[in-house]
């Protein structure tokens, strides 16, 4: 039935999906058509249950169908979906964000990861009067035309780091640096500081497989960009209220001129979000110069999603038990490689882990582009096999929920023993 249904999904969508890592083309093999989830679980359209590590890309931190979140969204729904006018709850979103994120005086609510990334570009550029961006090499913000440079996710799954129809002057104006290297964002700085509006970096990597922020790392890119007069940029689409309940930046305690953020701020409804300091926020229209819209943005049903969402994890003591199954699930995981013989790294911070097939460390680009991603889509056909879903790429994230409880980890335990098996 599944393959019945890509089948006719390639006739009406290109490819037959609406985002390329859904094709499941780096595993061999066509994608699983889901019908319904709840808790850790999402069920196929033959009713086959499957343990997700994948949790919609992340922003399934509560588990599927919440009862709170989904509440939320059912009580808002019954007022209307949409008005395209300001709302109380998006004022109660904005306030809850502010008061968490350390960086964030003042947020503007979008609708994606990729809109909000975008926004901020253009806050950046606006706010400095510069032209030029640094990004990182394997570091996805979103499909915005500045930053297919290089990418990461499904780029880099697909083997084109860069895509037709960004134009040269996109390119020029894009600079790239490596992830973990000072030396080379020094580099760029020296060259072209003066012209450098800002940088922007996935705090955690999570396009390129996890990969975690080298020490003094980041506070080095806090002094760099001081030191030139650039803004600095933490994309915490992934990392945002995931990593910790103040995001990546509370976690390395470094504070970013403006955050971008998206996924678990929705509670699996589409929002984005960016936000940062007063001075340059009020720059957006129509307090300001730079403009940016959105019919949609603070959209009604996303808001309630998100305020219910943020609340949950605010209550006691949820980031620390989330961390403890997390690193049983690590723990887990690498008993099982290390009883196999296979090389392999793990990378975890917080609730989200890459297992990388190589012997490592990971801790670059180019440390992840050495992974046997042959034997990746075998054990991602094995795991599915034994009823384990994970994301369809090596250079992807994995992400635990707070409903994946003992049991469910003994399950995946006993599933990545037999996948790990049959693989050899």
């Amino acid at each position: 039935m599944n393959v019945s249904l890509f089948d006719k999904s390639r006739q009406y969508i290109p490819g037959g999906v609406n985002s390329p890592v859904r094709a499941f083309k780096s595993v061999g093999m066509d994608p699983i058509f889901i019908s319904a989830a709840k808790g850790p679980y999402i069920y196929d359209t033959e009713e086959k249950a499957y343990i997700d590590y994948v949790g919609s890309w992340g922003p399934m931190i509560l588990g599927h169908s919440f009862p709170e979140v989904t509440d939320s969204i059912i009580e808002a729904a019954k007022k209307g979906v949409s008005f395209g006018a300001c709302t109380k709850a998006e004022l109660e979103m904005a306030e809850l964000i502010c008061s968490i994120m350390p960086s964030i005086e003042m947020v503007r609510l979008v609708n994606s990861g990729t809109e909000a990334t975008m926004s901020a570009l253009r806050l950046a550029r606006g706010f400095t009067g510069r032209d030029l961006l640094i990004k990182f090499r394997g570091c996805y913000h979103g499909h915005g035309d500045s930053f297919l440079i290089e990418a990461g996710s499904g780029a880099l799954t697909f083997g084109r780091p860069s895509s037709p129809g960004v134009t040269k002057g996109a390119s020029a104006d894009t600079l790239l640096a490596d992830f973990n290297s000072l030396d080379s964002v020094s580099a760029l700085f020296e060259k072209h500081g003066k012209n450098i509006a800002c940088l922007i970096v996935e705090p955690i990597a999570g396009n390129m497989g996890t990969i975690p922020p080298a020490p003094g790392f980041l506070e080095g890119l806090r002094e760099l960009c001081d030191k030139n007069g650039s803004l600095l940029i933490f994309d915490e689409v992934m990392t945002g209220f995931r990593v910790s309940l103040t995001g990546a930046q509370g976690r390395y305690q470094v504070t970013p001129d403006l955050t971008t953020m998206g996924k678990i701020i929705g509670g699996g409804l589409p929002v984005g979000a960016y936000g940062g300091k007063r001075e340059i926020m009020e720059q957006l229209s129509p307090s300001g110069p730079v403009y940016q819209a959105g019919t949609l943005s603070g959209n009604p049903l996303a808001t309630a999603a998100g305020i219910a969402t943020l609340k949950a994890l605010q209550k006691p003591g949820f980031y620390e038990k989330l961390e403890t199954q997390a690193k049983r699930w690590e723990d887990d995981l690498r008993s099982a490689f290390e009883a196999s013989g296979l090389p392999f790294w793990i990378n975890r911070v917080g609730s989200m882990m890459t297992v990388f097939f190589t012997p490592g460390p990971v801790s670059s680009y180019e440390d992840a582009c050495k992974s046997d991603t042959e034997k990746f889509a075998a054990w991602f056909r094995a795991m599915l096999a034994n009823g384990i879903y994970l994301a369809p790429s090596q250079f992807e994230a994995g992400f635990l929920s707070s409903a994946h409880t003992d049991d469910i980890l003994d399950k995946t335990a006993e599933a990545a023993k037999k996948a790990l098996s049959q693989i050899g």
